[in-house]
This record gives structure tokens, sequence and C-alpha cells, in this order.
């Protein structure tokens, strides 16, 4: 099964969810340092979801000239 980059993308987006759970809980149970990667985590997951974004335009785009 090859990924495209736009499943690649999404998957990395997922990903970073699960991987932040553990960061979100430290941070309720009081490390500040836990949400500062909760943070970071957050930037990189919105920065993935904008690539999301512009991928998907362009194949929508790119549809409608045809």
């Amino acid at each position: 099964f090859i990924m495209t980059e736009l499943q690649r993308l999404y998957t990395q987006m997922l990903n970073n969810l699960e991987k932040g759970l553990n960061d979100l809980e430290k941070f309720e149970d009081g490390n500040a340092s836990a949400g500062t990667r909760v943070r970071k985590n957050m930037q990189d997951i919105k920065n993935l979801a904008q690539l999301v974004r512009v991928e998907v335009q362009d194949k929508k785009n790119a549809l409608a000239a045809f």
C-alpha cells in the first residue's frame, strides 16, 4: 500500500495528536514544561493542517481546470 502525500500528511497529524496526549496529561498534572511540548506539538499539527489544506486546494483546482 503506497501512501499519497496527502495521506502521509494526514497520518502524521493523527500521530502527533496521539503522541501529544501523554504530555497533555502531564501538563494537567502540573508539569509546566509538558505544556511547552503540547504547544509545540499543536503548532506542528497546525502547520501540517495547512499543508493538507493547500494540497487539497491544489488538487481541486487541477480537477476544475479540465
